[in-house]
């Protein structure tokens, strides 16, 4: 890809979109069913546990996103785009399993990271890939949980069978997107 060229624009979507619409849907459908089948008092003592979680995890959320924010800011896009984009094939989906297996932090880090790739010029597969990398191995939760728990062995073993897992998603991704393509052409 040309670093001169202009960058794609991701579409802008307003501030509710159709999944956030069925979500709103879904929370107020739940909600009514709860006031109605338990009465108030329930329906009020749910909406308090609701608001504490919501206020506990709003700056975890906003650090996420500033972490997002910095690292667009540090990484060039033309270098993301040169790792992890179209053109870095299977190199790309390499190095998006190694960085997924190494970012530390919850999904709090790490989806915004992603949505910050994504919009940088990262593929869709790559992006995937470094997800699926975080959620089924994640470095920094296989040494301070599970190996102290559950053993080297333990460790040992689920990261044999877990370290393709992310690099397969990646491949089925381009699969599926080959397919898409050619099923497109006329």
């Amino acid at each position: 890809m040309d670093p001169a060229a202009p960058s794609p624009r991701r579409r802008r979507r307003g501030p509710i979109d159709w999944p956030t619409a069925i979500l709103i849907v879904l929370v107020v459908t739940a909600a009514l069913y709860v006031l109605w089948r338990d009465g108030s008092a329930r329906f009020l003592e749910v909406i308090g546990e609701d608001s504490s979680l919501f206020l506990w995890m709003m700056p975890n959320v906003l650090a996420g996103c500033l972490i997002a924010s910095l690292v667009t800011v540090l990484l060039p896009r033309d270098t993301v785009v040169r790792w992890v984009g179209k053109e870095a094939g299977f190199k790309g989906i390499l190095i998006s399993a190694g960085v997924g297996i190494i970012v530390p932090g919850g999904p709090y880090t790490i989806y915004p990271i992603a949505a910050a790739f994504l919009g940088m010029g990262a593929d869709a597969a790559a992006v995937i890939t470094l997800i699926t990398s975080w959620t089924t191995i994640g470095l920094s939760r296989s040494l301070v949980w599970e190996l102290p728990f559950l053993g080297f062995d333990f460790v040992l073993w689920r990261w044999v069978g877990a370290l393709p897992l992310g690099v397969l998603a990646g491949l089925i991704v381009r699969a599926i997107e080959r397919h898409w393509r050619m099923k497109a052409k006329p």
